[in-house]
């Protein structure tokens, strides 16, 4: 994926690598920590949603499993397609 941003500690400076770049966060601009910040804020929202559907996908499945044993057993397969 292009536009990687990673981050490193190095001797008490904190570094960021963009692009195969290493860049001192101190030394960005205002506008550039801006944009770091919306990436940090987007990039833990997308995880804690992605943990969050994978949690309802859980759910989902045991509902599914929990209606087919609350149904009778319909003639001919006993599984349940949803």
């Amino acid at each position: 994926m292009r536009g990687g941003v990673f981050f490193m500690k190095e001797k008490k400076m904190t570094t960021i690598k963009i692009d195969g770049k290493d860049y001192e966060i101190e030394s960005l601009s205002d506008e550039a920590k801006s944009q770091l910040g919306s990436i940090q804020f987007v990039d833990s929202e997308l995880a804690r949603l992605q943990a969050k559907a994978a949690a309802l996908q859980t759910a989902r499945i045991a509902y599914a499993k929990a209606l087919q044993a609350a149904l009778p057993a319909l003639g001919g397969s006993d599984t349940l397609k949803l």
